[in-house]
């Protein structure tokens, strides 16, 4: 038996936050047991043109779009095995193992992200990115970053590549085949396959900015499909969270097929699969996703226990997840979250190296609690009596200069290195990377250092590089072709024992562990 809801409380809840979400315009909404029982809309779509937003208007939903994906392709009847033979074409170059069809499905396969791979390519934020771009990127690949089914890595490629396995197999295009296998079924009437970004659908327009610098319109020129690409309005969004609780019963309905159980190779649980992340709000287990473009930011969540859904859609960057969570708590009676109050020991404040993904992990002690910077956005981690410090994502064990840490979702665990100390300026050059067949060229101005990529898709701009600790720079990249960006590169400087340069590896979190030699030397 569900839980009912306080509708007139979750309906305060909503407008409250339509209010305190900065931003042009948005849209949000919840299914209770088959039915809406809440719809709103608020600002507008354009702000020059006076556009308001609309249960119609149609939002780049972007990564939620996965789901999708893997819904056609589950639906095509075949063992998903069958397709694996057809990643040698797309993967011609891999020397490690090529991961399978059902890899890339959960986001194991190993392959970095291809979005923050246009960066180390040369590409500009505002470049055209066009459909033709992503095979040779994909062919570049020679390598995983980790055994694929051993871990979890978001990449957005796995499922560019499933868009391309699927229309060669098919003969036709993917957004027909949502159109019939998925939309036309779950009622989603206008929802509809755009890859191109530079014209969004029905007149919206994506901001990027805030309240003090203002808002103003993104630049999106990129190509994709089957990682993202669907345009959907809140009343398409609500048809397909009724279609799921509608067939919440059969074994073989879509979403159950889609929100079956995963495992890594290792057989511990999985917390992704099929373009769905499994998590908790509260003690309730949920499905969903978010996505992210320039300007756009959506996300989704389903607690199958509860039959409830909630779909929240932005044209800003403001925080979609965090405005989902906090309606489905709301709808579920939860308490809102209050921050603890104790602070951080000032000796968890350093800077870490893990020799494992290549990454510098940044703690920082607050007013309450830690605040740590490893994979992507900072997190905020609460230290127990037992000299460890938690998230819902993360574990860090103090053990003097050493951190021990787990990320259960990732199934990663490592021990991350206290660094220190000042880089010697000799790192101006040329380097090459055999893994991408691209360059960074570090030059040195009145001894500030700046460096930019370049490969088969352009010159990159100048970058700066900031000093972390002896042998180890940042590269920051707060802007590029898909959103969020990749953040700071780590940049490691090798030697042969205090001699010059050797080479270099530089690694985000989506694209780790990427060697470069010194060219010319």
């Amino acid at each position: 038996m569900t839980t009912s809801i306080d509708i007139k409380s979750v309906m305060r809840e909503a407008y409250q936050l339509a209010e305190k979400t900065h931003g042009p315009g948005g849209a949000i909404g919840i299914v209770k047991d088959g039915e809406i029982v809440l719809q709103h809309t608020w600002g507008y779509a354009d702000l020059k043109k006076h556009l308001p937003v609309t249960a119609q208007t149609r939002f780049p939903i972007c990564s939620i779009s996965k789901q999708f994906t893997c819904g056609v392709l589950l639906d095509l009847g075949e063992q998903l095995e069958h397709f694996d033979a057809a990643l040698q074409t797309y993967l011609p170059n891999l020397e490690t193992t090529r991961p399978s069809i059902r890899h890339l499905c959960n986001n194991q396969s190993g392959l970095r992200d291809y979005w923050a791979l246009t960066v180390l390519h040369g590409a500009d934020a505002e470049d055209v990115f066009r459909r033709e771009d992503a095979k040779p990127l994909f062919a570049r690949m020679r390598t995983t970053q980790f055994a694929p089914a051993s871990r979890y890595s978001y990449s957005n490629g796995n499922f560019r590549i499933l868009s391309d396995v699927i229309e060669d197999h098919t003969g036709r295009s993917l957004g027909k085949l949502y159109r019939e296998r998925i939309f036309d079924v779950a009622g989603m009437e206008t929802a509809e396959l755009l890859p191109d970004t530079t014209t969004p659908a029905d007149g919206v327009v994506g901001h990027e900015g805030n309240d003090t610098t203002g808002f103003f319109p993104a630049t999106n020129r990129i190509y994709w499909t089957g990682d993202a690409g669907i345009s959907a309005s809140l009343d398409d969004m609500l048809a397909w969270e009724r279609f799921i609780d509608r067939t919440r019963e059969d074994e073989t309905g879509l979403y159950r097929r889609l929100s079956s159980p995963q495992v890594f190779s290792d057989g511990n649980e999985a917390p992704y699969g099929n373009g769905l992340a499994h998590d908790m709000v509260g003690e309730t287990p949920t499905t969903g996703h978010g996505g992210a473009l320039r300007g756009f930011r959506c996300h989704r969540i389903h607690a199958a226990s509860e039959r409830l859904s909630v779909v929240v859609l932005f044209n800003h960057e403001g925080d979609a997840q965090a405005a989902a969570r906090h309606l489905m708590k709301a709808a579920l009676g939860l308490p809102r979250e209050t921050p603890g109050e104790a602070p951080a020991d000032p000796a968890w404040k350093g800077r870490y190296l893990d020799p494992g993904t290549g990454l510098l992990m940044t703690l920082a002690p607050g007013h309450s609690g830690l605040k740590a910077t490893f994979a992507g956005s900072p997190e905020r981690l609460t230290i127990g009596d037992d000299n460890t410090a938690r998230s819902p994502a993360m574990t860090l064990a103090r053990r003097g200069d050493e951190m021990e840490f787990e990320r259960w979702r990732e199934n990663l665990r490592g021990t991350a290195k206290k660094v220190s100390g000042e880089p010697v300026r000799d790192i101006a050059g040329r380097y090459h990377a055999r893994e991408l067949d691209a360059f960074l060229e570090i030059v040195e101005t009145n001894g500030v250092f700046y460096g930019f990529f370049e490969g088969f898709l352009g010159k990159g701009e100048m970058t700066p590089l900031y000093p972390a600790a002896q042998d180890i720079w940042t590269l920051p990249c707060r802007r590029s072709m898909d959103a969020p960006a990749p953040g700071d590169w780590t940049v490691q400087v090798h030697r042969s024992g205090n001699g010059p340069v050797s080479g270099l590896t530089i690694g985000c979190w989506l694209a780790r562990n990427i060697g470069y030699r010194p060219v010319g030397r």
